[in-house]
């Protein structure tokens, strides 16, 4: 799921950085970029994976 949010991100942030739309200070297409590679780490780092390890053994 986070990689799937990231990946909405990096659309977004391609998409502001391509139309040259001006945002402000906060909402730049780098800082989209940057929210979107902390939640991809987040995915490739197990996080939000579902159900835990010990869960499945059965």
């Amino acid at each position: 799921m986070l990689g799937i949010a990231a990946a909405v991100l990096f659309f977004v942030a391609f998409l502001i950085n391509a139309a040259d739309i001006s945002t402000n200070d906060v909402f730049t297409s780098v800082n989209v970029m940057l929210i979107g590679l902390t939640l991809l780490a987040l995915h490739v780092g197990g996080v939000g994976g579902g159900l835990p390890s010990r869960a499945r053994r059965r």
